[in-house]
C-alpha cells in the first residue's frame, strides 16, 4: 500500500512542504505566502503594462521573457501543492486549486491562441490569500458568517430572482405591444432588455418610450425598481445576524479536504474529521 510504503522521512518533508506553503502561522510560511504575494503583484503589473503600446514597443522582450518566468514559477509551485496534499485531486477541484491552475494555463495556450496571455490577470484572484497571510483570523471569521447567509438565503433568493424575471417578461411584453418596433422595441426579447436596464435603474438610453402610455409604464417600472433593490439586501442582512461566528478561527488548513479556517484548538477537521497537523504557532489575532 502507498502509505505503508512511505518512509517516515518522506512522510515528515510532506508535511514540512505542506506548513510553508499551506500554512501562515510560521515564520517559514509567512515569508513563502508574502514573497508569493509580491511575485503575484508583479506579474499583474507585467500583463497590464504589455497592453500599453508605447510600453509594449520598448520593453516587449523583456515582458514576454517575465511573463514565462513567472509562469514556469507557478507552475512548479502548483506541482508542489499537489505533491504535499493527502488527496491531490481534492485541492485540484477546489477553488484556490483551479484559481492556481488557471493562473498558468493561458500562458501556454497563447502559443496556440496569440493573445490569450490578457487572461492571466485572474491571478489577482490569488490575493484572496491575503487575509490569512497575515493573520487576519478575524475577516475569516467575518467571511464564513457572510458565506452561511448567503448560503441560508440561496432558496430566498432564487424565489426573488424568479419573481423579478418574471415581472420583467410581463412589463417587457406590455411594451412591446404598446410602443411596437416603430419606437426601437423590434421584438419581446429586446423590450425585456429595456425592462432589465431600467428596473436596475441602470437607464443607458439607447431605447426608450416614446408614447404617453409607454412613459407611464416606463415610470412605474423605475418606481418599483428602487423598491425591489432593497428586497435582497433585507433577505441577506437577516441571515447574517442569525450566522453570527462568536468563535475565533485562525489560518489552519486540512490536509485531507483543503477547508481553511479551523478553530485554534481544534485536533479535526470541522468538514471532513481528518486529523489537523500540529499548530505550531497559533494564530495570535484578535
Amino acid at each position: 500500500m502507498p502509505r505503508q510504503s512511505q518512509t517516515p522521512t518522506g512522510a515528515a518533508w510532506r508535511k514540512r512542504l505542506w506548513v510553508i506553503i499551506f500554512e501562515a502561522d510560521t515564520p517559514a510560511g509567512k515569508a513563502f505566502d508574502v514573497a508569493l504575494l509580491l511575485i503575484i503583484l508583479l506579474s499583474i503589473a507585467a500583463v497590464m503594462m504589455e497592453s500599453v503600446d508605447f510600453i509594449a514597443d520598448d520593453f516587449g522582450p523583456w515582458l514576454y521573457y517575465a511573463e514565462w518566468g513567472f509562469t514556469a514559477f507557478f507552475t512548479v509551485e502548483y506541482g508542489l501543492r499537489l505533491l504535499c496534499v493527502e488527496r491531490p485531486l481534492g485541492y485540484a477541484r477546489s477553488f484556490f486549486g483551479v484559481v492556481d491552475l488557471l493562473a498558468v494555463i493561458p500562458t501556454y495556450l497563447s502559443l496556440l491562441f496569440p493573445g490569450a496571455q490578457s487572461l492571466l490577470i485572474i491571478r489577482s484572484l490569488r490575493l484572496l490569500r491575503i487575509f490569512r497571510v497575515f493573520k487576519l483570523g478575524r475577516f475569516l471569521g467575518e467571511a464564513d458568517v457572510l458565506m452561511d447567509a448567503l448560503h441560508a438565503s440561496r432558496h430566498k433568493i432564487i424565489v426573488f430572482l424568479g419573481t423579478v424575471m418574471i415581472l420583467l417578461t410581463i412589463f417587457g411584453s406590455t411594451m412591446y405591444l404598446i410602443e411596437g418596433g416603430e419606437n426601437g422595441f423590434t421584438s419581446i426579447p429586446r423590450a425585456i432588455y429595456w425592462a432589465v436596464v431600467t428596473m436596475t435603474t441602470v437607464g443607458y438610453g439607447d431605447i426608450a418610450p416614446q408614447t404617453v402610455p409607454g412613459q407611464i409604464l416606463a415610470a412605474a417600472v423605475m418606481i418599483m425598481g428602487y423598491s425591489i433593490l432593497a428586497v435582497p439586501t433585507g433577505i441577506v442582512t437577516a441571515e447574517i445576524v442569525d450566522a453570527v461566528v462568536r468563535q475565533p478561527v485562525t489560518t489552519r488548513g486540512c490536509p485531507e479536504c483543503m477547508t481553511m479556517g479551523h478553530l485554534s484548538d481544534a485536533r479535526f477537521c470541522k468538514d471532513c474529521g481528518a486529523q489537523l497537523h500540529a499548530n505550531e504557532a497559533p494564530d495570535s489575532s484578535p
